[in-house]
């Protein structure tokens, strides 16, 4: 059993956390924050409940969150219980009429209201919605190309009901954190043909926080963040750093399109991007509001 003056170094050094964090709170006081919650994360419990708790302390010291999540692997699971084939083309699930519909069932329903649930669990208020409502996000359908085996020559293929955003309407955004609640939102978009959208998480994120002027957009991976050649975190980047070690094959692989779509968030008006390690405990908190953070941090060139 601890002493009374054990409890009490405790207890101060608690309080001494929380002033040291004091500067950081003031500094996205009444900002928006965009975090993109997927991958691994999504699938534990113990991780749910600790990025709820992130999100309302968020809420508390007076930021804006907007969660924008994923669910690749929950749809396949679905998938796989329908005894319905998923096909790939460079990582992308081909979505034809049938898919979407489950597409739009398991982001829109079952992840998008568990994750309310979790945030009201922790004390806060959130709305779930998808890119669909108010006009969230307006989507066109994904060009992909892919490149014919040991050629130069790329073909365009059909990725169905597969899209990108075209444009963003923030209102029904807006609207929501002008009351104090937090905008959980499932990345699907409507086209101007009526059809529903599956759009890339990453991407959705990306273009949200765009739209919003985000003080930061905060990427949760399976990762710490981006790694240099030897394998350590870079903690902090400029756009024109993280172009070049795209360019000399530094980032590679999964991590490319990430780190694009940090740029291209930053580029088009977002404060700054985050790339970190969504399965630390509150890796959101420790990242916004102490001195170091803990993931690689990417912003426009000085």
């Amino acid at each position: 059993m601890q002493s009374k003056s054990s409890q009490s170094e405790i207890w101060l050094d608690k309080v001494a956390t929380l002033i040291e964090s004091l500067p950081y709170m003031k500094r996205y006081s009444g900002l928006s924050v965009v975090i993109k919650f997927g991958g691994h994360a999504m699938g534990e419990q113990a991780s749910i409940e600790s990025f709820a708790n992130d999100m309302v302390f968020l809420r508390q010291v007076g930021a804006k969150p907007v969660v924008v999540h994923g669910g690749g692997p929950q749809i396949g699971s679905m998938l796989t219980r329908l005894e319905m084939e998923s096909n790939f083309i460079d990582g992308l699930r081909v979505t034809d009429q049938q898919t979407i519909s489950i597409v739009e069932m398991v982001l829109a329903g079952a992840i998008n209201k568990s994750l309310v649930a979790s945030i009201a669990s922790a004390g806060g208020v959130a709305v779930g919605i998808s890119g669909k409502d108010g006009n969230l996000i307006t989507a066109k359908k994904l060009e992909h190309r892919t490149k014919i085996t040991d050629s130069a020559i790329e073909n365009l293929v059909d990725l169905g009901y597969v899209g990108v955003p075209d444009l963003v309407d923030t209102h029904v955004l807006s609207a929501l954190m002008g009351v104090d609640m937090i905008p959980v939102v499932a990345p699907l978009g409507l086209g101007a043909d009526g059809q529903t959208y599956n759009i890339n998480a990453d991407t959705a994120a990306g273009s949200v926080a765009s739209a919003l002027g985000a003080s930061r957009l905060l990427m949760l991976t399976d990762v710490a963040g981006v790694l240099d050649e030897s394998g350590n975190l870079l903690s902090r980047l400029t756009v024109g750093q993280a172009k070049q070690l795209i360019e000399s094959g530094v980032i590679n692989g999964g991590m490319i399109p990430k780190v694009e779509t940090c740029i291209e968030a930053v580029q088009a008006g977002a404060g700054a991007a985050v790339i970190l390690d969504g399965r630390k405990k509150h890796a959101v908190l420790v990242e916004l509001f102490t001195e170091h953070g803990i993931g690689t941090l990417i912003q426009a060139d000085l």
